[in-house]
């Protein structure tokens, strides 16, 4: 599916919803034990490697940067939208975030012990995750891990409005976890577990773990 101008319709519709979605959230990982534990699993990853810094892109206002930054890993935040990298600043005055895009990222090859894309590219169009996976096994240290959160199942739904009623513009991709984990493979990682959680009977979240 080719969506032209997501880009900017992510970018606005983010800006947008920077203060309530980060009210909304801030304290979500609390009640998730299993994502919490998907996430420690990540860490442990990261931490049977060199030292280095780890990315979560697609950050929001950093509270799974935080989280992580809690739990022993040199992590800091990029985000497409300059409000959610605002609020982020304002919520997590000591850590680093910046304005950034996955599609092109400022930062230097082979310089990450770790990336995580936590429910970052759901709204990604088909055509661009190829770019965007590239950008990712480019700035990895060969070895490093890579963690992809999502919302697994079929199709996808254009969201006009959300936290808190805000309008927005942007499709939400659903993928199941043999696409995603095509897509890593053809990119160049190996894929190491695919997992799947259903907090919801019709909410349903995947994760894979792969390695540069």
């Amino acid at each position: 599916m080719r969506v032209p101008g997501w880009l900017d319709d992510t970018r606005t519709s983010y800006d947008t919803v920077a203060v309530s979605y980060a009210g909304m959230l801030r304290d979500a990982l609390a009640g998730e034990p299993f994502q919490r534990g998907i996430l420690a699993l990540f860490a442990e990853l990261v931490r049977a490697r060199p030292d280095g810094p780890v990315a979560d892109v697609g950050c929001g206002p950093g509270r799974i940067t935080a989280h992580l930054r809690g739990i022993g890993l040199d992590a800091f935040g990029v985000d497409l939208s300059p409000g959610m990298i605002e609020v982020a600043r304002r919520d997590h005055p000591g850590l680093r975030f910046e304005v950034g895009c996955m599609t092109g990222l400022e930062l230097a090859d082979e310089s990450l012990a770790g990336l995580l894309a936590w429910f970052s590219l759901i709204h990604v169009p088909d055509d661009e995750v190829p770019v965007v996976l590239a950008e990712f096994f480019r700035v990895l240290r060969p070895g490093a891990p890579l963690l992809v959160g999502f919302h697994a199942g079929d199709g996808s739904e254009l969201k006009t409005k959300g936290y808190g009623g805000h309008p927005m513009h942007v499709y939400v991709h659903r993928r199941s976890t043999a696409r995603v984990t095509a897509w890593l493979e053809a990119a160049g990682f190996r894929v190491e577990a695919e997992m799947v959680q259903r907090p919801t009977p019709d909410l349903v979240g995947g994760f894979v773990f792969a390695h540069r």
